[in-house]
């Protein structure tokens, strides 16, 4: 069975920072894109980063501007995503998931099969 699970959100203040983690198992992890995505109250939901760890490629949304940052522990098969100067925009449910194929997949949801149950994270100014 394959399952990803989310940990790390919280509540923090503008400015602070968060480490998001998504632990995966039930998969061969290097064969997998592994994504964040995000949905905030009343909006659609996006996608921040991907990384294949077979490679190190990553890929980031345009909007990321240099506050995430992603990166993956092929031994504990786990991908972590680490946002700095957080903004009360940032406020929102993330969620990882599992692509196969490379980074090249990009950010497109329905190429990912496999999602975990998300870590909710709010921002208060």
């Amino acid at each position: 069975e394959v399952q990803l699970v989310e940990s790390g959100g919280g509540l923090v203040q503008a400015g602070g920072s968060l480490r998001l983690f998504c632990t995966v198992s039930g998969l061969t992890f290097a064969d997998y894109a592994i994504g964040w995505f995000r949905q905030g109250p009343g909006k659609e939901r996006e996608g921040v980063s991907c990384i294949n760890s077979r490679d190190g490629s990553k890929y980031y949304a345009d909007y990321v501007e240099g506050r995430f940052t992603i990166f993956s522990d092929k031994a504990r098969n786990t991908v972590y995503l680490q946002i700095d100067n957080l903004e009360p925009a940032d406020t929102a449910d993330y969620d990882c998931a599992a692509g196969i194929g490379p980074v090249g997949i990009g950010l497109n949801p329905h190429l990912y099969d496999y999602w975990g149950q998300g870590t909710q994270v709010t921002v208060s100014s």
